[in-house]
């Protein structure tokens, strides 16, 4: 069976193998059963889920194309709409469920070929207690040579009309054509999320370097707010805000959050953007946790 459901406590989580995607996080409160995350149907593809993994790096990689280690590489596109290599593979891939209990469940899938030179293992595991759901995601290189490699989720918050996002960063990326990353730059008012503060009414489409590893989305109207902490390796995030042109389905209910271990085409910054380097056979590992509290 694709689609799984773990319960612990007052939570529940529905997860994927397809894409290895999250397809719901409840918190059963005095009211009823609050949304954590955008609820999705069982046959939701990533772009529809509540959450999906960025692996091995997410973003995009400017002309599909980065110079590592005295050698070129080059990517294909992956999707029919974007002319870049988007996102990874992760969220297109079918994983295999390696552990599965009513409270966690570990899925992973190997990749070599296709759209990307990158040749690894990924793993992904889905822990829930009491009060927390933990998310971990690994990747390892199988390939020949050495690749920066990074990691990241890309998860789809439930926006209302008094959604507050709390999420300190150091700087802000402008956005240029081709939804590709601009230069960095001081984060505009409308953006500055050191205190809990509306998402503004228009496309959003940025990275923000240095984040401080924690944000916090609250929804008054539902007494919930849920705390997002990440583990030091993610220490950017982008935040993304759709509009009407880019889908005329939009109802501004929703927003992305999406804690980053490394820049956008960090394969082609001087400091490859906080991408790792992995010999073959080395594995990178990171971890976030998200825990509904009442307001």
């Amino acid at each position: 069976m694709s689609v799984m459901e773990l319960k612990s406590g007052s939570l529940s989580l529905r997860v994927s193998a397809a894409g290895g995607l999250i397809l719901g996080f409840w918190k059963e409160g005095l009211e009823g059963r609050v949304p954590l995350l955008r609820p999705a149907p069982d046959d939701a593809d990533a772009l529809s889920s509540s959450c999906y993994p960025l692996v091995p790096f997410g973003n995009r990689v400017k002309n599909n194309q980065f110079e590592f280690e005295g050698r070129y590489y080059t990517l294909s596109p992956n999707t029919a709409w974007d002319p870049h290599y988007l996102h990874g593979d992760g969220w297109q891939s079918q994983w295999s469920v390696d552990e599965r209990r009513d409270d966690r469940i570990v899925i992973s899938f190997v990749h070599s070929g296709g759209h990307t030179p990158y040749v690894y293992r990924a793993a992904q595991t889905f822990s829930l207690t009491g009060d927390e759901l933990l998310l971990t995601l690994s990747v390892e290189n199988m390939g020949e040579t050495s690749l920066p490699f990074g990691l990241g989720w890309h998860p789809y918050f439930p926006m209302t009309s008094r959604t507050t996002l709390f999420a300190p960063a150091r700087k802000f990326w402008t956005e240029v054509e081709g939804w590709l990353p601009g230069e960095a730059t001081d984060i505009p008012n409308d953006l500055d999320f050191s205190r809990p503060s509306p998402l503004p009414h228009r496309w959003v489409n940025n990275g923000f370097e240095d984040w401080s590893g924690e944000a916090i989305i609250a929804w008054p109207e539902r007494g919930m707010q849920l705390r997002l902490t990440a583990d030091p390796l993610f220490r950017h995030a982008f935040v993304f805000v759709s509009d009407t042109i880019f889908d005329p389905q939009f109802k501004r209910d929703y927003f992305c959050f999406e804690p980053m271990s490394h820049l956008a085409n960090g394969q082609n910054l001087p400091d490859l953007g906080g991408l790792r380097i992995l010999q073959p056979g080395q594995q990178l590992s990171g971890s976030i946790r998200l825990r509904p509290q009442g307001l």
